[in-house]
């Protein structure tokens, strides 16, 4: 296998949602397909999303992403309104749709968009089913993290 085969093989990140590792407990993790008009895939691959507040909401048995901002380029089509706040669709089976309401109906969980990312040509999102973190779960982990940077500096040997 080729250098390029290998490379093209791992998905490329559009976007990730550093902020709800850090709000939530992540269980499970679901891929979902991402149905989405032309100047949105414009804007994706130029950078343009974030998924800051985005989450996955329930209606008639289907799964759409809220909240999620894809910024229209400026050089969008003149026939198109391009909406930036606009719910998408989730693709996903059936199976993980009855799985995912499950959880949030019955476990008290929530279902959030973790990041964006290119596979085979095609916007996958990762969905997360979560548990929201209680405020000295984020202290921990933010002293966690702090402890991990400070450990790192002293094996490197610097200070």
């Amino acid at each position: 296998m080729t250098a390029k085969a290998k490379k093209s093989a791992q998905p490329a990140a559009i976007a990730q949602n550093k902020k709800a590792r850090f709000d939530y407990h992540i269980e499970e993790n679901f891929e979902a397909g991402l149905m989405l008009e032309g100047w949105e895939v414009k804007s994706l691959r130029a950078g343009k999303v974030q998924l800051r507040d985005a989450y996955v909401l329930f209606k008639g048995g289907e799964a759409f992403l809220f909240g999620a901002l894809i910024n229209p380029l400026p050089s969008a089509s003149t026939h198109v309104t391009p909406d930036p706040q606009r719910t998408r669709k989730l693709l996903l089976n059936r199976i993980e749709i009855d799985r995912l309401m499950g959880a949030i109906e019955r476990k008290g969980m929530t279902a959030i968009a973790l990041g964006l990312y290119w596979k085979n040509g095609r916007v996958k999102c990762d969905i997360g089913l979560a548990r929201g973190k209680k405020q000295h779960d984020k202290r921990a982990a933010e002293k966690e993290r702090d402890w991990q940077r400070e450990k790192g500096r002293l094996l490197k040997g610097g200070r």
